[in-house]
Formats: structure tokens, sequence, C-alpha cells
């Protein structure tokens, strides 16, 4: 495994679509794996193959809860209901905060490493995460979905009154 540079905004390739992944072998699961390490190394809750450089398909989401990483490749929306505003970051736009609307509930239909269909559902922060690194593969950041952007002193009060 090896962490990978995570692409910044800015550079045109965070503005293009991805390509679906059609090969399930050993390249893939080291791309998975890498960006599962620079995730963790970022201190990251979502990372896009787009945002190490990859134009795939391919996605990992980790919130700190008991399903760990979860490696999305091909992923769908199939579901979406309710509606949540939140702050939102993103490790290609590092200090930069802004305040989206996402649904509040999604189920994602993807493939796991081994080319798998298998369905996730996301609640809350999940569905954000879910939401936030899928706009990732259709080439869009957040910031082209904020409500507003957020100076951060706004996030320290926010945290703080929870």
């Amino acid at each position: 495994m090896a962490i990978r540079n995570i692409v910044k905004e800015g550079d045109g390739i965070l503005g293009k679509k991805c390509r679906p992944v059609e090969k399930f072998d050993p390249k893939l699961w080291m791309l998975l794996d890498d960006m599962k390490e620079t995730l963790r190394e970022a201190n990251g809750v979502g990372l896009a193959a787009p945002q190490v450089g990859i134009l795939r398909r391919v996605v990992i989401v980790n919130i700190g809860d008991e399903d760990g990483d979860i490696e999305l490749i091909n992923p769908e929306i199939v579901e979406a209901s309710g509606e949540q505003d939140g702050p939102e970051g993103c490790l290609s736009c590092p200090g930069e905060w802004g305040m989206v609307r996402r649904p509040s509930h999604v189920v994602v239909k993807a493939q796991n490493r081994r080319g798998e269909f298998f369905e996730i559902t996301g609640e809350e922060l999940k569905a954000r995460a879910f939401c936030h690194e899928l706009d990732h593969l259709e080439g869009i950041l957040f910031k082209a979905k904020a409500i507003r952007m957020i100076d951060p002193s706004e996030l320290e009060t926010e945290e703080n009154e929870e």
C-alpha cells in the first residue's frame, strides 16, 4: 500500500466525468488499498479516485462507524429522500468549507472489489458522504452545490454547540 498525492482544486481532472471500472483485478485492488491508506493519512471521511488522479468510478467512505472502510465501485444512488443542510469540506479544497443541502437518506447500488453487486443505505453523515464522493465521479466539487461558504470560525462555533 502507498499514500497517494491528493489532487487539489484547480487541477482539470477534478472537473472530468469518470469512466466505469470494467476490470476487477489486482491493479484495482491496489488502488482501493492505496485510497484507504491515503484517506486515513489525510484524516478524511471519503475519497474518490479522481482525487488521486484516476478517472475511474471508485470511492472509499469511512465515517468512523462499524462499517469501517466502504468500497464503492461503479456506484449510483438508486433512492434518495429527506433533506439536510450541513457543513462540508473536501480534501481537494483544504481549509474551505460550505453549507450544502443533501438528502438525509440514500441507497447506493455499487460493486465490491470482486465485481459483485450490493446495496448500502446511508443516513445523515453517511448519506452526505456518499453524495459528496459520488459528485466527484461526475466532476462536481461541493463548492458548486454550496448554499454559502463558511468561515472556519463558524465551524468551531457549530461544533461547540453540539
